[in-house]
């Protein structure tokens, strides 16, 4: 039978505790060491803040020369696009690059005469002219993966037309065709 002391707790009770607090307070102390440390400069030598003049971004190579690979006026050239008209949206999903977070804006956040209907539990959302029930959006989130998982160029310029007339019946009268305009995420397909 163990004896107890005045307090109610053993020597090794008291000790387990104090050893829980300091431990619990060392990593407190690292993390905020990590969190507010660099900002604050305290891991410079002697607590000095590095020098302003520090140039973190050195002035560019004069001999370096710029390479663009498309010709100018194809990077800043602009398209019209008529949602009432039969003109598509066609986005082109590049891994890694942040699509799924721009291609959820498109259906979910972009302010429209008549925006996606999203509904609570569908991945796709549906996303129809003004006055028409045809698809003016031909993404992931709002036709699925119609053209197979991370479909590339080649594959959409082939599956996009035949997709899309079966989706809307009365396009079927004018057959569809995408345009070839390299250089762009997400390219207007005109009927």
């Amino acid at each position: 039978m163990r004896r107890r002391r005045a307090g109610g707790r053993t020597m090794v009770e008291r000790a387990s505790k104090f050893v829980l607090v300091v431990a619990g307070s060392a990593c407190f102390m690292l993390i905020l060491y990590q969190y507010a440390g660099p900002g604050l400069s305290l891991g410079a030598p002697g607590g000095r803040a590095p020098p302003d003049d520090l140039d973190l971004f050195p002035t560019p190579d004069p001999h370096y020369e710029k390479k663009y690979y498309f010709p100018v006026r194809e990077l800043e050239r602009s398209l019209r696009f008529d949602m009432k008209g039969d003109d598509v949206i066609v986005f082109l999903h590049i891994q890694k690059t942040g699509g799924t977070t721009f291609g959820r804006h498109l259906v979910q956040n972009v302010r429209l005469e008549v925006p996606c209907d999203c509904r609570p539990g569908q991945k796709k959302c549906t996303c129809y002219r003004p006055n028409r029930r045809e698809t003016w959006l031909f993404s992931r989130f709002s036709t699925g993966w119609s053209c197979g998982l991370h479909a590339d160029w080649t594959e959409l310029t082939n599956c996009v037309p035949g997709v899309l007339d079966r989706r809307d019946p009365a396009a079927l009268r004018t057959p569809r065709e995408v345009p070839k305009h390299r250089g762009a995420s997400s390219v207007a397909c005109p009927r």
